[in-house]
């Protein structure tokens, strides 16, 4: 006999995620948010200015919700320093950011092997 069993809701900071591929998604989805980890992850730490170059065709305001979105979950330290003129702010990946090193590094390199064998 085949039981149906209510489908196990999973939570993550406030928000309910109906699988674990839902939260996954609900973290680095999107078209931005993987490139940004990916250069995070290349540069250990970066500034605004210096994500915005490996990114030429993102709008800044694009980049500005999709850091934030990645600092709210924790993904992603923004580290602010005022000691001296100009303003300094630079972005890392905090340890919970670190953990999707396999999993970006896997879908960078999906995409090069696509790119080369799938024309």
């Amino acid at each position: 006999m085949n039981e149906k069993t209510e489908p196990r809701m999973l939570t993550f900071r406030d928000r309910q995620f109906p699988c674990c591929t839902s939260l996954t998604m609900g973290i680095i989805g999107g078209k931005w948010k993987t490139v940004i980890l990916y250069h995070l992850m290349v540069g250990e730490k970066m500034r605004y200015n210096e994500l915005r170059k490996t990114m030429p065709t993102v709008t800044e305001r694009t980049l500005s919700l999709q850091l934030q979105a990645l600092e709210d979950d924790g993904v992603v330290r923004r580290e602010v320093f005022h000691e001296k003129p100009p303003l300094k702010v630079e972005y890392s990946l905090t340890d919970f950011g670190k953990t999707l090193k396999p999993l970006i590094l896997a879908i960078a390199d999906w995409g090069e092997q696509a790119s080369k064998e799938y024309v």
